[in-house]
């Protein structure tokens, strides 16, 4: 299945919104599909000038938060009946781009010109290291150094890593991935906030991060009264914001308000790479090693040492899908003593030798 996102035509606007070096460069021209009809309206008596957006779709991309991203600026569009946002699907190659759920997008043109001002968003998603290519990441190196703002949706701050324009930069990427990342990238400060704006670098978590991220560039550039509508017309409810974490608390994803508890879980995750004593972190927190034990079986199902393995493994598998770490290194970052152990317990958990799944993932 094939599904046309909405672009301009390139050219539309002379030599401001052109597409090069594609001269077939498509898309919907303004009376065709940027002022979609709707009932609820927002008077605005200016018509400034339009912002223009290039999201730049690369394979295995996330199609929730490319949506959560766009359909913002749609909708504000049609809420005012006006042209505030004009935008563009660009892929390397302009072919269209297959998401990670196997939807076909249709880009617009090949990496190409963008125009002054332009916000480019790189769309990535799964196996975000192997989705961008070095021609890509020096588009977008280009693009950054001539002035262009530059934005990473769901996992695209790999693609802003690799074009090395992130290096003192704050920014985030989706929580998921932020551990390979880390491994990748060890200089690199990765957040865990819901979205970042760090100058001319923006950064979403995805999925609907995304429309968090958009909301605040509506409301800076519109206020409140428009940047609400949008929101009220997502179905949103409230804009989070930038400081909020993509992730519930350790105290509502598990369903636990044990203090003690999720002191405890909090202090594994910290020291996953590392041999941790259950007594010593016992005694920190102020409980007994028999009290830990009956806390986690209780509250979790789990002895507390299971539940460490099955943290470890989950790393594990994640280092593993998305970097090129080899087994060796991947079990020493999991806090694994052995590579024999770890392979040991990687195939009771998942039903196959570490090494059959770096294979496999390739």
């Amino acid at each position: 299945m094939l599904v046309r996102a909405h672009g301009i035509v390139c050219g539309l606007r002379d030599e401001i919104d052109r597409c090069l070096p594609q001269p077939k460069c498509g898309g919907t021209t303004v009376s065709d599909g940027l002022i979609p009809k709707g009932v609820a309206r927002v008077e605005m008596e200016d018509t400034p000038e339009p912002e223009h957006f290039v999201f730049l779709l690369v394979p295995n991309m996330s199609m929730l938060a490319f949506s959560a991203a766009i359909e913002p600026l749609r909708v504000a569009n049609q809420l005012t009946g006006k042209v505030l946002y004009r935008w563009t699907m660009m892929s390397e190659d302009g072919a269209s781009v297959r998401c990670s759920n196997g939807v076909e997008l249709g880009a617009d043109c090949a990496l190409g010109d963008t125009p002054a001002g332009s916000h480019i968003f790189v769309c990535s998603g799964v196996q975000p290291e192997l989705a961008t290519s070095q021609k890509v990441a020096d588009w977008v190196r280009f693009q950054w150094r001539s002035g262009r703002t530059v934005g990473g949706l769901c996992t695209g701050a790999y693609t802003l890593a690799r074009a090395g324009i992130l290096k003192g930069k704050s920014f985030t990427l989706h929580w998921e991935n932020q551990i390979p990342f880390r491994e990748t990238y060890p200089d690199l400060e990765v957040s865990e906030q819901l979205y970042v704006i760090d100058d001319r670098i923006m950064t979403s978590g995805g999925g609907a991060a995304a429309t968090d991220l958009f909301l605040k560039l509506i409301y800076e550039r519109h206020g409140p009264m428009l940047s609400q509508a949008v929101l009220n017309m997502c179905l949103h409810f409230v804009h989070r914001s930038d400081a909020d974490s993509q992730q519930s608390s350790k105290s509502a994803a598990l369903g636990i308000r044990n203090e003690k508890l999720i002191q405890i879980i909090t202090m594994f995750d910290d020291l996953l790479d590392q041999q941790i004593d259950l007594d010593e972190l016992a005694y920190k927190v102020g409980i007994s090693r028999r009290q830990l034990e009956r806390l986690f079986v209780r509250h979790i199902g789990k002895t507390p040492k299971r539940y460490l393995v099955d943290l470890r493994l989950q790393r594990a598998r994640a280092l593993m899908a998305e970097t090129d770490l080899p087994v060796s290194e991947v079990a020493a970052a999991c806090g694994f003593e052995t590579v024999s152990h770890f392979s040991k317990r990687f195939r009771e958990q998942f039903g196959m030798s570490p090494y059959s799944f770096s294979v496999a993932k390739s």
